[in-house]
C-alpha cells in the first residue's frame, strides 16, 4: 500500500490515531501482537552439518570417496586413508565462505534506530523502537535515525538525509503538506521518512506506516536473502570438467574391468587396476590448488587496496564485462563542493574537494585573493553566517556536521581564510526566519555587519532571489538591479544548472533596528543581491583514468544512482562515458518497460538516474540475461541487492554501510574506483594461471590414464603403478609444479584484451592440442621405459621394474612443468629461470622423488627400490620427451591459429 498520495486526515483516520493523543497502551499491545516487532526477520541459516554434508556433493569427490571404500574393501588401507584425508580438507577449505547473508541482516539491524520518541495516551515518551506499531505518532529531531517507515504529518524545515537508502548526495526537503499522485520514486515522496534515514535539519511529526519487514528496508533484508548464490563461472567449469572427467572414468574402469576379465586376469587384480585408473584419472589436487591461488591471489589484492572474502570471486573478477556503479561516493566523493561563483559580474572558479578548507580561487586562470575583493568577501562571509552546519577536524580529516549544502558554503568561507569562530562572534545571529519549502529561502538576523545597523542575509534559489531583489552590489557600491543585470543573473544560474552545479544565490538588507514582525514578505523584498555559489558533489580525481583503463581492457560501465538525471549526465559525461542524452535514462521509465524490453535498453542506456533499489536489480539481472559478467560497485543500503544479485559484488570500505559491505564479495579499503581496474587485472592473470595449472595436471593425468590402459588393453603387460604410487604423483609430484604456475606473471598486454566469453571453456581449442601433445608424449616416454625396464628385470619382481616407470613419469612432469609456464611463448623467449617458485617446487619434488627411492621405510611404503646410474641413464633422456615436444608444439600451434 502507498501513503504518498492520501492526505494527513486520511492517513490518521484509516491507522486510527489521534494525532494529538497517539495510540493508548492497550491498542499498541494489540497492534504488536498483530504486526510483530519493528524489527528484520531472520530466516534460521543452515546449519554446520549441512554445510559440511554439501561440500560433498561435487562428482569428483563422489568417485574419491567410492574409490576410498573400494581400497578399503580389497586391503589397500593406506590408500583409502589418503584419498579420504584429501577430501576432508577440501570440504574445510570450502567452509569458511558460508553465512554471508546473515551478516548482510545483522548489519540492516545496527542500522535501525533504538529509541524512538512516540506520543501514547496524550503524553510524549521515549521506547525501544522495536516496539513500535502502524499509528504511532513519532517525532523527530535533527540528527535522529528514523526509526520506522513514517507519512510525515508535520514538518518544520525538516530535510532528511536518505543517500543510504536512494543514492541521492543533498538532503531531502520534506513537505507534510504534498499529496503526490501517481508511481513515485523512493526518492522524491517528500512526505515520506524511511526507517535507517538521518534528521539532517529542521523537526517533524510522523505517523508509523510500516514496521519490521513492511519497511523499504525490511524490503532490501528479505530480498536479500530470497537472492541465492549463483556458481562463480569458475565453478561452473570446474564443475562441468569434472563431470566429464569423472563420466569418462567411469567408463574407462568398465572397459578395463571388462576386458582383463575377458583376458582371464584375477578379479581382485582387475579392481586394482581400476582403483589405479580411477586414481590415475582424477586430479585429486586441483581443487586444493585451486583453492590455495585463489588464496594467493587474495593476499596479492589486499596489497593493491582490495579485499576479497569469497575466493572464486577472485577469478569471477578477470571475466567481468560490465561494471554498474553508484555515482554518490563511488565515482564522486559524497562531499559537496563549491566550485565556481558569480558576484561582481565575474565568474570565479574555486578549487579543491571536499570538506577540507584548502583550494584556490581563480578568475580566467589567474589566483585572486578573496580579501582583496569586497564581493567575494561578502559573498564568503554571508554565505557562512546565513548557515547552521559546522566544519569539524579531526587528526587532518575534515567532516561536517548539519546539512551537507550548508557545508559546501563553510568549507568554501574557510578556503578564503576567514576564521569561521571569529565571525560569527564579530556577527552575532540575533534572529532568524527558518527555511521554508514554499518560498525557498532562508534568512537571519546579525548585529554588528554595518555600524550601529542590523543586518538580515538570506539564502535560497537564485529565481526566486531574484525576484526579490532591488539593488545589487557591484565593485562595493549598492547599485540598482536592472533587467539586463537582472537576465546576466539568471543566464549565469542556467550555465551552472546546466554543468549540473546546485545553485544557492545570497543576498542582504540593512535595517536601523531589528523588525518587530519577522515575517518573509516583509523582510525578504528590496534586498540587495550579492551573488551566487554553485556546487557539486565532485568527481574522485583518480575516477576519470580508472574509466579509461576500464575501455582499454573491454569492460563496459553503467552509471547507476538514485540523483537526478541532470547531474548523473553531467558527471558521466566529464568522465567521457556518454555524449547523448538518449544514453541516459530515469527510473520511472523502467516502470513502462518489460524485462525483454530492458534486455534491450542496457546494450544502449549508460546511465540511470532516480532508480529505486529494485530498479537496480532488474538492470543487473537484464545485463546478465545479456551474458554479462556483472560487477556492482556501490556504497549504501540502497546497493545491496544489486551487490548481491552481482556475479561480483563490490562495496567502498570506508564510506560503505556494515550492509554493503557484508553483502559484497569485494571490499575497496581505499574507495578507489581505480583498485577495482586492480583487482579486475589479478584476476585476469589468476584465470591464466589456472588455466596453465589445469592443463599441466590433466595432460599428467590423461598421460598415467594411458599408460595404464595401453599397458592392460593393448599390450596385455601387468599394471604399470599402484595405486599409492599413483596418489605420490597426482598429490606431491604435481602439485608442488602446479603451485608454482600459479604465482606466474601475467602476459604484459593482459589488460589489453577483451573480456573473455564467460562460455568459454577452461579447456580451449589451443589448450585441448596442448593437452593431446603433452599426454601422449608423457605416455610414450613411460611406455618405452616400462619396455625396457620389463625387458631389463623380467615380470617376475615388478617392484624394480614399477620403480623405473615411477622415476620416469615423476621426472618428465617435473621438466615439463617449465614447458607449462606460457601456452605462448617459449622457454628461450620466458627464459628457463624465472619463475624462482617454479625451480623450487621441482627440485623439492624430486628430493622427495629420492626419498621415496632410497629411504628404506619409504620403499615399504610405495614399493620401490633404489636405482643405479645404469637406470638414470635411460630415464633421463626418456624424461625429456614431453619437454620438447611441448615446446614444439607451441611454435605448431601458434602457426595452426594463424
Amino acid at each position: 500500500m502507498s501513503w504518498y498520495d492520501k492526505s494527513i486526515g486520511d492517513v490518521l483516520n484509516e491507522l486510527d490515531v489521534d494525532i494529538k493523543k497517539g495510540l493508548d497502551t492497550t491498542k499498541a499491545k494489540e497492534r504488536l501482537e498483530k504486526f510483530g516487532p519493528n524489527e528484520l526477520k531472520e530466516e534460521q541459516g543452515k546449519s554446520f552439518f549441512k554445510k559440511l554434508l554439501a561440500q560433498f556433493s561435487d562428482f569428483l569427490v563422489l568417485i574419491l570417496i567410492a574409490a576410498s571404500l573400494v581400497s578399503y574393501f580389497i586391503g589397500e588401507t593406506q590408500d583409502a586413508i589418503v584419498i579420504i584425508a584429501i577430501v576432508i580438507v577440501n570440504a574445510m577449505l570450502g567452509l569458511y565462505q558460508e553465512g554471508k547473508a546473515e551478516k548482510a541482516l545483522e548489519a540492516l539491524k545496527k542500522m535501525a534506530s533504538p529509541t524512538a520518541k512516540v506520543i501514547r495516551d496524550g503524553k510524549t515518551i521515549e521506547i525501544d523502537s522495536r516496539e513500535l506499531v502502524p499509528g504511532d505518532i513519532v517525532i523527530l529531531e535533527t540528527g535522529d535515525i528514523v526509526p520506522a517507515d513514517l507519512r510525515i504529518i508535520e514538518s518544520k524545515n525538516l530535510k532528511i538525509d536518505e543517500a543510504s537508502l536512494t543514492g541521492e548526495s543533498v538532503a531531502v526537503e520534506k513537505d507534510a503538506e504534498k499529496i503526490l499522485e501517481g508511481d513515485v520514486s523512493l526518492g522524491d515522496r517528500v512526505n515520506m521518512a524511511y526507517m535507517s534515514t538521518i534528521v539532517t535539519y529542521g523537526r517533524g511529526i510522523g505517523v508509523v506506516v510500516g514496521t519490521g519487514t513492511n519497511t523499504e528496508i525490511g524490503k532490501i533484508a528479505t530480498m536479500i536473502q530470497s537472492f541465492d548464490e549463483e556458481a562463480t563461472p569458475l565453478q561452473k567449469k570446474l564443475n562441468q570438467l569434472g563431470k566429464i572427467l569423472g563420466i569418462a572414468t567411469i567408463l574407462i574402469c568398465i572397459i578395463v574391468f571388462v576386458d582383463g576379465l575377458i583376458q582371464g586376469r584375477d578379479p581382485l587384480e582387475m579392481f586394482m587396476v581400476s582403483v589405479s585408473l580411477a586414481v590415475a584419472a582424477i586430479p585429486e589436487g586441483l581443487p586444493a590448488i585451486v583453492t590455495i591461488v585463489l588464496a594467493i591471489g587474495m593476499n596479492k589484492m589486499v596489497k593493491r587496496n582490495a579485499i576479497v572474502k569469497k575466493l572464486l570471486a577472485v577469478e569471477t573478477l578477470g571475466a567481468t564485462s560490465v561494471i554498474c556503479t553508484d555515482k554518490t561516493g563511488t565515482l564522486t566523493q559524497n562531499e559537496m563542493t563549491v566550485v565556481k561563483m558569480y558576484t561582481n559580474d565575474k565568474i570565479i572558479d574555486v578549487e579543491g574537494v571536499g570538506y577540507e578548507p584548502k583550494g584556490k580561487f581563480k578568475l580566467e586562470e589567474k589566483e585572486i585573493s578573496p580579501n582583496e575583493d569586497k564581493n567575494i568577501l561578502n559573498l564568503l562571509m554571508m554565505g557562512a553566517l546565513v548557515n547552521d552546519a559546522e566544519l569539524v577536524e579531526n587528526g587532518g580529516q575534515y567532516k561536517i556536521i548539519g546539512d551537507p549544502t550548508e557545508g559546501a558554503l563553510v568549507t568554501l568561507a574557510a578556503k578564503g581564510g576567514i576564521d569561521l569562530n571569529s565571525l560569527k562572534e564579530k556577527y552575532p545571529r540575533i534572529q532568524e526566519i527558518p527555511f521554508d519549502a514554499s518560498r525557498k529561502m532562508m534568512t537571519t538576523f546579525h548585529e554588528g555587519f554595518f555600524e550601529n545597523k542590523i543586518t538580515s542575509i538570506t539564502k535560497g534559489a537564485p529565481d526566486l532571489m531574484v525576484e526579490k531583489c532591488s539593488y545589487i552590489l557591484l565593485n562595493g557600491d549598492v547599485v540598482p538591479f536592472t533587467e539586463d543585470l537582472k537576465k546576466k543573473v539568471l543566464d549565469t544560474n542556467i550555465n551552472f544548472s546546466k554543468q549540473a552545479l546546485r545553485v544557492l544565490a545570497v543576498a542582504y538588507r540593512v535595517f536601523d533596528k531589528l523588525p518587530e514582525k519577522l515575517e518573509p514578505e516583509i523582510i525578504e523584498k528590496d534586498m540587495i543581491f550579492v551573488g551566487l555559489t554553485g556546487m557539486i558533489d565532485p568527481l574522485r580525481p583518480e575516477a576519470k583514468e580508472a574509466i579509461k583503463l576500464c575501455k582499454e581492457a573491454g569492460i563496459d560501465i553503467k552509471v547507476i544512482t538514485g540523483d537526478y538525471k541532470e547531474t548523473a549526465f553531467a558527471i558521466a559525461k566529464e568522465l567521457g562515458l556518454v555524449e547523448s542524452e538518449d544514453e541516459a535514462m530515469m527510473g520511472d521509465e523502467l516502470n513502462k518497460i518489460s524485462d525483454e524490453e530492458l534486455k534491450e535498453v542496457v546494450k544502449k542506456v549508460k546511465v540511470f538516474a532516480r532508480v529505486s533499489p529494485e530498479h537496480k536489480v532488474r538492470i543487473v539481472t537484464a545485463l546478465k540475461d545479456n551474458g554479462e559478467i556483472t560487477a556492482m560497485t556501490g556504497d549504501g543500503v540502497n546497493d545491496a541487492l544489486a551487490i548481491k544479485k552481482a556475479d561480483i559484488g563490490i562495496s567502498m570500505g570506508i564510506t560503505g554501510t556494515d550492509v554493503a559491505k557484508n553483502t559484497a564479495d569485494m571490499i575497496l579499503t581505499d574507495d578507489n574506483f581505480a583498485s577495482i581496474v586492480s583487482a579486475v587485472e589479478e584476476g585476469r592473470v589468476i584465470f591464466s594461471n589456472i588455466k596453465k595449472f589445469v592443463f599441466f595436471l590433466l595432460s599428467c593425468n590423461i598421460g598415467e590414464i594411458l599408460l595404464v590402459f595401453i599397458s592392460i588393453a593393448v599390450f596385455n603387460w601387468p599394471i604399470p603403478l599402484l595405486p599409492i604410487q599413483l596418489l605420490w604423483l597426482n598429490l606431491v609430484t604435481d602439485s608442488f609444479p602446479a603451485l608454482a604456475l600459479g604465482v606466474e606473471k601475467g602476459d604484459p598486454d593482459i589488460m589489453m584484451h577483451p573480456p573473455r566469453d564467460p562460455d568459454e571453456p577452461i579447456l580451449d581449442k589451443r589448450l585441448l592440442l596442448s593437452v593431446s601433445f603433452q599426454s601422449l608424449s608423457i605416455a610414450a616416454a613411460s611406455l618405452l621405459s616400462f619396455w625396457w625396464a620389463q625387458n631389463t628385470f623380467g615380470t617376475e619382481n615388478l617392484v624394480p621394474v614399477r620403480t623405473v616407470v615411477f622415476a620416469t613419469l615423476i621426472t618428465a612432469e617435473l621438466l615439463r612443468a617449465y614447458s607449462s609456464r606460457s601456452q605462448k611463448y617459449t622457454l628461450f623467449r620466458i627464459g628457463f629461470f624465472t619463475n624462482r617458485q617454479m625451480v623450487v617446487a621441482t627440485l623439492t619434488a624430486f628430493v622427495l622423488l629420492l626419498a621415496v627411492l632410497y629411504v628404506p621405510f619409504l620403499q615399504d611404503i610405495f614399493y620401490t627400490q633404489g636405482l643405479t646410474f645404469n637406470e638414470w641413464r635411460i630415464i633421463i633422456p626418456l624424461a625429456f620427451i614431453p619437454l620438447v615436444i611441448g615446446e614444439l608444439s607451441k611454435v605448431l600451434v601458434s602457426r595452426f591459429n594463424k
